[in-house]
This record gives C-alpha cells, sequence and structure tokens, in this order.
C-alpha cells in the first residue's frame, strides 16, 4: 500500500479535509471476525489520517442475558443483526463520547510529536525561505520601546505601527514584479518594476489586526480577508472559527499573512492551509510576524516549504502572547 501512495498524486494531496468540507461517513460490512476493525485501522494508519474516527458498532452490543448467551456460544446469535444492537444510542452520547476519547488520543500523540520537534528545532538551522529583519539601531531602538514594560500605551501603539510598516515593506520585497518603463514629469524615460498581479492580505484574528495600520501605511487600497484561529482549551488543537476572503484570492499575485506572534505556529500552518484550500498556491504566500520562535518557523516552512516567512524577532518558544493585549489595551 505504502508504493500505492508514493506513486498516487491525489493520494499525496488527500491528507487534509477542510473543515467546511461535509463529513464523509464510510460504511465496511462483512460478517463478525471478517477483519473489518483490522482492515480500518490498516487504512487509516497507512494513509496517515489522524482526523478519521473509526467506530466500530462492536462498542454497542447489548449486554447478554443468560439465553443469549448460549446462543451465542452455540453460534446461534446474529450480531450483525439490528436487532441486537442499541443502535438508537449510536447517535447520541454513546458514539459522541468514543469519539471525544478517539480525538483526544490522537493529540496526545500529536503533542509529544511536537515535543520531539522542538528538540530539533533547537539545533537544525531555519530555512532559506525565512526572512529576518536587519537588527539595525533604528529597528533594536523601536524594538527597545515596544517591549519596555514602562512604555505608555500610545508610544507602544505609534512604534509598533512604525515597526509593523517595516515588516510590511519586507514582505513585498517578495512578491513578484515585472519590468516597466514610464514616463516622468520632466520627460524622461524610466525603467522600473511595478507588481506582477494584485497583492491582498489576511488578517489572523486578533494579533494580526495589530498590523492593519502599517499594511494601509504601505498599500492604501489592499484588499484583506480574516481568519479566526483559536486553540482548543482541552486538546490545545487549533479550531478554525471564522474565515472570510475575497472570492477571487485564487487569483491573486501575491497573499500577505499577518499575525503579531508565532510560538508553536498551529495557527499559522491552518491558516495557510484554509488559503491552499482555496486555491492558493504556496509560493505566492508571504507569512508575515513581529515575533516567531524557532519551532514554530521550523513547522511552518516544513509543512509548506515553498512560503516565504518574514519575522523582526525570533524569540523562545515558551513566549506567550502580549502584543495584541497591549495594542489594544484589553
Amino acid at each position: 500500500m505504502e508504493s500505492v501512495v508514493a506513486n498516487n498524486p491525489i493520494a499525496k494531496r488527500a491528507h487534509y479535509s477542510p473543515p467546511w468540507a461535509d463529513v464523509s461517513i464510510i460504511g465496511i460490512a462483512g460478517s463478525s471476525g471478517s477483519g473489518k476493525s483490522t482492515l480500518s485501522r490498516a487504512i487509516v494508519s497507512k494513509l496517515n489520517l489522524p482526523w478519521v474516527v473509526i467506530l466500530s458498532i462492536d462498542s454497542f452490543y447489548k449486554t447478554l442475558d443468560a439465553e443469549s448467551s448460549k446462543k451465542a456460544f452455540r453460534n446461534e446469535y446474529d450480531f450483525d443483526s439490528p436487532d441486537f444492537s442499541e443502535m438508537s444510542n449510536v447517535e447520541d452520547a454513546m458514539v459522541v463520547q468514543f469519539i471525544e476519547q478517539k480525538l483526544l488520543e490522537k493529540s496526545k500523540h500529536h503533542r509529544a510529536a511536537l515535543t520531539r520537534l522542538e528538540l530539533e528545532a533547537q539545533t537544525e538551522s531555519l530555512s532559506d525561505k525565512v526572512v529576518i529583519l536587519d537588527p539595525t539601531p533604528q529597528l533594536r531602538g523601536m524594538n527597545t520601546i515596544i517591549q519596555d514594560i514602562d512604555t505608555s500605551s500610545e508610544d507602544f501603539i505609534f512604534y509598533f505601527d512604525r515597526l509593523a510598516a517595516l515588516v510590511v515593506e519586507q514582505a513585498l520585497n517578495n512578491v513578484v514584479f515585472r519590468s516597466t518603463t514610464i514616463s516622468t514629469p520632466a520627460g524622461y524615460r524610466y525603467n522600473g518594476v511595478r507588481a506582477a498581479g494584485e497583492v491582498s492580505a489576511v488578517i489572523l484574528l486578533r494579533g494580526g489586526a495589530a498590523f492593519e495600520t502599517g499594511l494601509r501605511r504601505v498599500i492604501p487600497d489592499c484588499r484583506s480577508g480574516r481568519v479566526l484561529i483559536q486553540s482548543n482549551i482541552r486538546t490545545g488543537e487549533p479550531e478554525l472559527h471564522y474565515n472570510e476572503l475575497p472570492s477571487d484570492i485564487a487569483k491573486h499575485e501575491s497573499v500577505l499573512v499577518f499575525d503579531a506572534q508565532m510560538s508553536s505556529g498551529g495557527s499559522a500552518l491552518m491558516a495557510v492551509q484554509v488559503l491552499v484550500d482555496h486555491g492558493v498556491s504556496q509560493d505566492r504566500i508571504v507569512f508575515a510576524t513581529y515575533s516567531a520562535g524557532r519551532m514554530g518557523l521550523h513547522r511552518l516552512t516544513k509543512v509548506f516549504p515553498e512560503i516565504t516567512v518574514v519575522v523582526c524577532n525570533v524569540v523562545q518558544d515558551i513566549e506567550e502572547r502580549w502584543v495584541e493585549k497591549r495594542y489594544f489595551r484589553c
């Protein structure tokens, strides 16, 4: 099966189901003990489908009384008959509890994998696609003001907007430009460049909204969309709650994605995947953020090696989100 998956382009692309897609239910029929559950687990394991839940009806059989137990030992009890299962409960709390338990187990395995990745990220060099702003005296001075606990709210917002504009400018350096020739007011010809197509932006709420003032200073007429991704309190997994994107975003030449901070990279991964699902190719996506941890940068560039990441500061992976709290004063 591994060779089939490796040579099948459809199988390579089918590694993710968008959260807005319809839920698929696949039924596997067969007599008791025929290997239905074993086959299902093998398929899910080989295709690496961690979000798929195997729901075995065996878990919902009625408790056998003495007479039914004797029939079962005589192989006269049909476990596959609807009369011998509590099908009404399959659609109720038992199914929900079973699915939640399976998803929690998968979440634990996922977090263990993240821990291993964090250890690797501490020694591995960053991808060439990660662009870090040069720590010029001006940039370091603004960072000092922004990160100073004694800085007033007014000064924090003013200097963060200045720095955000610089991040946007750096992000635009990774947009595709084409040569063009124009006429100057003095009548001369100037050989310059223009953006190859429309450049739009996607704001990751709510932290990414701190970049909007800087974005409007650089691209006043930039079309933008919004995506809200929050971590599940119980599992820590990112969950998509809202997305509003330009209807023709797949045709845009470049898409800039903004978030104030990135630590583990879970929200960034989902945001980029949302864009990919809407038809935006990886090489046209530029992810820009004020600060990011090495683990998050490694995760993002390993899963999406063709995107460009622009970051102002590389910080510790455990740094909590604080920028939006100071920027929006709440």
